[in-house]
């Protein structure tokens, strides 16, 4: 009697087979998430861009690349790219240690973890300033200079890679983590070679939504930075200050290079962390 077919052995599994008809309610709910998607979205994407583009190339470039401008587009995208390094550092320390540890005042700190969340950002702002500003307690005056705007990123990013990754760890099963211990696996080897395989989409989400707060605060630093040209100014202001004096195309050149920068940050991450699986 013939044995059924197989594949390097193993029988062949068979597939669903996905519909690719949508049935009415489906094709209304996704014609309700369409509109309201462009509504809230694409349209007003597509109003900035064309803005940005109605005086032609030379004109968007010229906005752009105006000193004061390409100054304040240089501190936000290196301030937020170098506050997320920090936050993917730290924010998975955090949460490491809020899921695998037991210790005295545990549950406070997991919710003062949510604070910059919680708090209205120019309430944050004011907090920042009482602390750090010219009359300090704690002697750290760093208002009104580019290392303001580092602060304030700092503070209202905080949360994201911690709340992305902690979830992920806590549904991880310790048991595989023990059976590379007993075959003599190093805890940075099991780190990369298990944990950060599954950590990795987390902790890519989290440092997207960082990094995009970043480049797009405005409150929790308005008061902090002094918004001092070519020195602690950034985008969010200088955006602002177009508007206020009458140049909606020198705001949305402003805004379209902070699109893409940040469509760029999403993909480079993305690669990053499949990558990373895939090493896993």
């Amino acid at each position: 009697m013939s044995s059924p077919t197989t594949t390097d052995d193993q029988p062949r599994r068979s597939r669903p087979i996905l519909s690719t008809t949508l049935t009415g309610a489906s094709g209304l709910g996704l014609g309700v998430t369409m509109l309201w998607f462009s509504l809230l979205v694409l349209i007003p994407l597509a109003a900035v861009i064309a803005t940005a583009a109605a005086g032609g190339w030379e004109g968007f470039w010229r906005e752009v690349t105006s000193p004061q401008t390409a100054h304040a587009i240089r501190l936000t995208v290196t301030a937020s790219a170098a506050v997320t390094l920090l936050n993917v550092v730290t924010g998975t320390v955090i949460a490491w240690v809020l899921v695998r540890d037991d210790f005295p005042g545990k549950n406070v700190l997991n919710v003062l973890i949510d604070v910059p969340f919680a708090l209205p950002t120019i309430v944050a702002g004011l907090v920042l300033v009482s602390l750090y500003g010219a009359n300090s307690p704690l002697g750290l005056q760093l208002s009104n200079s580019a290392a303001s705007v580092y602060l304030a990123f700092a503070f209202v990013t905080l949360p994201f890679v911690v709340r992305a990754v902690q979830p992920v760890l806590e549904e991880l099963d310790t048991d595989v983590e023990e059976a590379a211990a007993s075959l003599g696996a190093s805890r940075l080897t099991t780190f990369r070679r298990i944990l950060l395989p599954s950590l990795a989409p987390a902790i890519a989400a989290g440092a997207a939504l960082s990094f995009a707060r970043g480049v797009s605060e405005y409150g929790s630093l308005v008061l902090l930075s002094g918004n001092l040209p070519f020195r602690s100014e950034v985008t969010s202001v200088r955006i602002l200050s177009a508007i206020e004096n009458d140049n909606p195309a020198g705001a949305a050149a402003t805004a379209t290079v902070l699109l893409v920068v940040s469509f760029a940050v999403i993909v480079i991450l993305d690669i990053i962390q499949r990558r990373v699986a895939r090493r896993g």
